[in-house]
């Protein structure tokens, strides 16, 4: 990530003055009469995240008007650094500004200078830069940015240059930055080490299956296991999708870069925890050698699953790694999956739903994204729902075929059987990326309640 901040600035620097929308009128009426001119005569209409370079006495710039809204709003900072020219800049914080403001002008910043460039020849224009706001965790800003830019870089890259191979292989950079080890179980191997589930839905692929497997922090230190689904591509093996729905699916590991980029968050910031972050990393392919409706799957655990659709492909690999997370009777247990579309057409194309056992975390989680801007929406374990799950030739099946409501019920429920009684357990139903750019938040990928599980874990084993 290249930097985006002016650390010793060296020439001049232009103030950013930020100022509700409401009260834009009233802040220009106090200004010099050239600037309340400028103003008028630029037609300009407050509006968030709209800014405004005014002129001085000479017609120099000599500053920045910045629109934002009634709370700290990073995403008003983030489209000033895509709308400014070069330059250096800082936020003028006044007296009554609102707490945080300074933390979120260096986040919003950060997140909006971002930029997927691996496969452009051109170069990208050059950015203004931030002087770091008095009193900034700049480290911590700059590490969420990070952590958000690899889920980004991860789910953008295409499925042919990130298989389940080179997910691995992110996934020992991130272990080597954060002095963490990480073991991959590979192919075959995953089958004598009783990872049938993760075997099963990778085998019709020509690339392997794996389970990626990192570790960090001490051993006296409170566990929580991530847990990511990487399905690098889902054809919906031979239950097929329709075209249209296979073209965004190289989006279907965004659980698994989420995890990474959280666990390099952890590590980053040395929160005192033990870390396990458990990703199963397949394809899910049509093939001779591919699973087949009415296949009958013992899981690590023993349930025996009937398969009712092949698409319903990231709920079985999820399942053994779920299994495997609940052995170390972890304090907190959390996986992020793009698991169903009906989470989206239940809450839109942007709100990740989440599912809890434990009420308590659910409401923490709820109440720390709505304080970090990174909102996610509860929705109920439902228990009578589980008898739609029912087989008459197994313990359970992975979809429902029948009836298509509530799926993004049924597929929590589902992974619930896999956690063990106990162990306070959150599941992120999460988009894998936006059709539409919205300041900070570019079309394509983009981390979905990465920083409201932060926040969670920062409250629960910070020091």
């Amino acid at each position: 990530m290249k930097t985006c901040f002016s650390i010793d600035p060296i020439g001049p620097v232009l103030p950013i003055w930020p100022v509700e929308v409401g009260r834009v009128p009233a802040w220009l009426g106090s200004r010099p009469p050239v600037q309340s001119a400028w103003a008028k005569a630029s037609g300009f209409e407050p509006e968030l995240g709209r800014t405004l370079l005014l002129p001085g006495e000479e017609g120099r710039p000599e500053g920045v008007l910045l629109c934002l809204g009634q709370e700290p709003d990073l995403w008003a900072f983030s489209a000033a650094a895509r709308s400014l020219p070069e330059g250096d800049y800082r936020v003028v914080l006044e007296a009554g500004s609102p707490a945080g403001l300074g933390q979120a002008a260096a986040l919003g910043w950060a997140l909006g200078t971002y930029e997927f460039t691996r496969f452009r020849t051109k170069p990208a224009r050059s950015l203004p830069k931030l002087v770091p706001p008095p009193g900034v965790d700049l480290t911590l800003a700059e590490a969420l940015a990070r952590a958000t830019f690899l889920v980004r870089d991860l789910v953008n890259t295409p499925a042919e240059e990130m298989g389940p191979a080179e997910l691995a292989q992110a996934a020992g950079r991130v272990a080597e930055e954060g002095g963490a080890r990480v073991e991959v179980i590979a192919g075959e191997e995953l089958v004598r080490r009783n990872f049938p589930s993760i075997y099963l839905v990778g085998r019709g692929s020509r690339r392997e299956p794996l389970l990626i497997d990192l570790s960090w922090g001490s051993e006296e230190d409170p566990a929580v296991v991530l847990v990511g689904k990487g399905v690098c591509f889902d054809s919906g093996g031979l239950d097929l999708k329709k075209p249209e729905s296979m073209l965004a699916m190289k989006n279907d590991m965004a659980g698994a870069a989420h995890a990474l980029g959280l666990a390099g968050l952890v590590m980053t910031t040395g929160l005192p925890v033990r870390l396990r972050v458990l990703i199963p990393a397949v394809e899910n392919m049509p093939s001779g050698r591919s699973y087949r409706p009415g296949d009958i799957l013992k899981t690590r655990q023993g349930i025996f699953v009937e398969i009712s659709n092949t698409d319903a492909e990231g709920r079985i690999i999820l399942s053994d790694a779920l299994t495997e997370g609940s052995a170390l009777s972890p304090r907190l247990m959390i996986d992020f999956a793009t698991l169903t579309g009906a989470a989206r057409v239940a809450l839109g194309p942007t709100l990740p739903a989440f599912f809890s056992n434990d009420d308590d975390l659910a409401r923490d989680l709820a109440r720390l994204g709505r304080e970090a801007g990174d909102p996610l929406w509860p929705l109920p374990l439902h228990r009578p729902y589980r008898r739609l799950l029912e087989s008459e030739v197994a313990d359970i099946r992975n979809a429902v075929t029948e009836a298509p409501q509530g799926g993004a019920i049924t597929a929590a429920l589902f992974l619930s059987e896999f956690v063990a009684l106990g162990v306070p357990w959150a599941h992120l139903d999460i988009p894998g990326g936006r059709e539409k750019a919205e300041p900070g938040r570019p079309k394509g990928a983009d981390a979905f309640g990465l920083r409201a599980v932060w926040a969670l874990l920062a409250e629960r084993f910070g020091v």
